[in-house]
């Protein structure tokens, strides 16, 4: 059996709390805030693999739910998490595990791989928060990408880009 060292208990808890953090730059254009929560569940991922990434999500998640204010806005609560942008939320610990899933696998962390494994996460994120929203809301298809995904592209390319950049510069100088 392999016991969990502390330092990954304690990364874990920190990519928890850098959610969190990060959750809180949020920018309001609909029903589903803009925030920089995906970087962290990027880098959680870049830097964790699938399994310590997700559980730091699945940590950030937790704590939510249970009504401590980690969501955008300071905002907390099974509501949130059964809401319309719970989908979304949820689909933070399926992006960490994707992500670090597809790193663990190639093991080649540069400039290609990185990105391309960011990427395929951010899409599983997508599906999950927009099926999720569409049975929530009662929405049809287009009209919730129109307002859940289409918008947040350009600054998801942004947050794939800098957090590529700095998983492959922190993995040179931090070994886990």
């Amino acid at each position: 059996m392999n016991k969990i060292s502390t330092k990954m208990i304690c990364l874990c808890g920190l990519f928890a709390a850098l959610t969190a953090i990060c959750s809180q730059i949020a920018f309001d254009i609909g029903p589903v805030p803009i925030n920089f929560a995906t970087f962290s569940v990027f880098v959680a991922a870049g830097m964790l693999g699938a399994k310590f990434g997700t559980i730091s999500q699945l940590v950030y998640v937790l704590i939510g739910a249970v009504g401590a204010p980690v969501f955008s806005h300071f905002t907390g609560g099974f509501s949130i998490v059964t809401g319309p942008t719970g989908g979304y939320i949820l689909g933070y610990v399926a992006a960490a595990f994707i992500t670090g899933l597809i790193v663990q696998k190639v093991k080649i962390n540069n400039f290609v791989v990185l990105p391309i494994a960011m990427l395929i996460g951010l899409i599983a994120c997508y599906a999950l928060g927009t099926v999720w929203f569409m049975h929530v809301t009662n929405r049809k298809l287009w009209d919730s990408l129109g307002l859940c995904v289409f918008p947040f592209i350009p600054g998801d390319i942004i947050k794939i880009a800098l957090a590529t950049i700095l998983v492959a510069r922190l993995k040179k100088v931090i070994k886990i």
